[in-house]
C-alpha cells in the first residue's frame, strides 16, 4: 500500500523568539510565534506524515491548548509521530518540502536542514528535500510578516 500525506504550517514572525526551521537555528531577528518552538517546517513534515498514515494531524495530537506543549520542541513531537507512525507499519519514501520565507536566505543553510529532518526520522539524507522561495515581497511571507512550509510524503506499507 502507499500513501501520499500533504503537511501545511504558516506561523508569524516575531521579535524575541528563535526563528528554528527543520530543527535548525537560524540567526535573524525574528522568529515562529507559536504554541511550540514554531518550527514551521517540522509541523508540516508532522501533519505529511500523520495524513498519509491516517492516523490524524498535529492538532489533534498536541492540542495547542494543553498548556504541556507551550515551547515544546518539535523535534521531540515529530519523535513521537514518527513512532507511531513506524509502528503502525509505514516506510517513508521520501519528503518533498518547501519553505516559504523571504529573509534570512535559507540556501546556506539547506543541507544542514536536511540532515537535521533525515535524523530525527531515522532516515537517509536521500529521502528528504527541501527547497525555499521567497514571498515576492507580496504579504504576509514577502512583507517578513510570516513563514510557510508545504510538505508532501509518500509512505509505503507491506499488506
Amino acid at each position: 500500500m502507499i500513501r501520499v500525506g500533504l503537511g501545511y504550517d504558516l506561523h508569524r514572525l516575531v521579535e524575541g523568539r528563535k526563528l528554528i526551521i527543520g530543527g535548525v537555528d537560524f540567526p535573524f531577528e525574528k522568529g515562529e510565534d507559536g504554541h511550540s518552538d514554531g518550527d514551521v517546517l517540522l509541523h508540516a513534515v508532522t501533519d505529511a506524515l500523520l495524513g498519509a498514515s491516517g492516523l490524524g494531524d498535529i492538532g489533534s495530537y498536541f492540542p495547542p491548548e494543553d498548556p504541556q506543549w507551550k515551547n515544546a520542541d518539535s523535534a521531540k513531537l515529530l519523535q513521537a509521530v514518527w513512532k507511531d507512525v513506524l509502528d503502525e507499519g509505514w516506510k517513508l519514501e521520501n519528503l518533498d518540502c518547501v519553505v516559504k520565507l523571504e529573509k534570512p536566505k535559507f540556501l546556506p543553510k539547506r543541507q544542514e536542514v536536511i540532515s537535521s529532518i533525515a535524523k530525527i526520522l531515522g532516515v537517509e539524507n536521500e529521502r528528504v528535500f527541501v527547497k525555499a522561495k521567497t514571498g515576492e515581497k507580496l504579504p504576509p511571507v514577502g512583507t517578513g510578516d510570516a513563514i510557510e512550509a508545504y510538505v508532501v510524503c509518500l509512505l509505503n506499507k507491506a499488506d
